[in-house]
């Protein structure tokens, strides 16, 4: 039987992630079949690997938009984004991760009077559709709280072939999910191990990341042959919804966004409120 290479990309991309023996059954075919249009793509194109699709270059204008938290997230947070992402002839956008909360699946305490886990889940994903409207194709990284459930599987001994992907589950076909993506030699990651300024000081890269929701800055290091960046993107969060109760008492979050131009303007914007 013989597939367009569109057909063999989609059989692929569900082998991915269910495994050969389930996608046959899915698509009525035999796993011979499955194994032979996996066969034909690899003779007939390339396929990226994670990292080159992880890497870009070309001089790019980049938006970077905070932790969202789904549903959580500050209401007019998107339109500012968007006036940014126009006020800068952007032309890339990177979700600097945490898209959504999963307050409900939390390691810490919930809330015993906040929405259960379907409920959160359906409201996220309302939440992130205006977003995956305006940028419709963006690489995401992910974050500790992206990430909740997959703990919560593996600890719970579930094989990845279980479980769909992140774009699938939020209904947002076209978004990459990654670690970290390299833009014109940025590396832009969630940022769970330390500051931007210290890590862009450790490994002397530029380095983009969000997580923390009190900081925002950019601080620059310069050596004797180069130049790098720390910079905090903030995030857009709403800091009175009941997920955030836990930090009630600290610093007001930083909202706002993050700018690189051609991997070497770094411009934070910070949201009127």
């Amino acid at each position: 039987m013989a597939y367009s290479i569109a057909r063999c990309r989609e059989i692929k991309e569900r082998v991915d992630d269910i495994g050969i023996f389930e996608t046959a059954m899915e698509y009525g075919i035999s796993a011979e079949s499955v194994k032979r249009a996996l066969r034909y793509l690899k003779a007939e194109t390339s396929i990226p690997t994670p990292m080159e699709r992880c890497k870009l270059n070309g001089g790019r204008n980049v938006l970077v938009i905070g932790d969202l938290h789904c549903p959580f997230d500050l209401n007019g947070y998107l339109d500012f984004c968007s006036d940014m992402y126009m006020k800068h002839a952007c032309d890339t956008v990177v979700f600097i991760g945490d898209v959504i909360d999963s307050h409900y699946s939390s390691y810490h305490e919930t809330d015993p009077d906040g929405m259960g886990a379907d409920d959160e889940l359906q409201s996220a994903i309302i939440r992130l559709a205006p977003y995956y409207k305006a940028f419709p194709e963006a690489h995401v990284t992910i974050g500790n709280h992206d990430r909740m459930v997959f703990r919560k599987s593996m600890s719970s001994g579930v094989p990845k072939r279980w479980i769909k992907s992140y774009a699938e589950v939020l209904e947002t076909p076209n978004w990459i999910f990654t670690d970290f993506v390299d833009i014109d030699n940025v590396c832009y990651i969630h940022g769970e191990n330390g500051t931007a300024r210290s890590r862009s000081l450790l490994e002397m890269t530029s380095i983009v990341q969000g997580h923390l929701h009190t900081e925002m800055y950019t601080h620059w290091s310069f050596g004797k042959n180069r130049s790098v960046f720390g910079m905090q993107v903030g995030c857009g969060i709403d800091a009175q919804s009941y997920a955030m109760g836990y930090c009630k008492h600290a610093k007001k979050p930083a909202i706002g966004c993050g700018i690189i131009l051609k991997g070497e303007t770094a411009i934070n914007e910070v949201m009127s409120l």
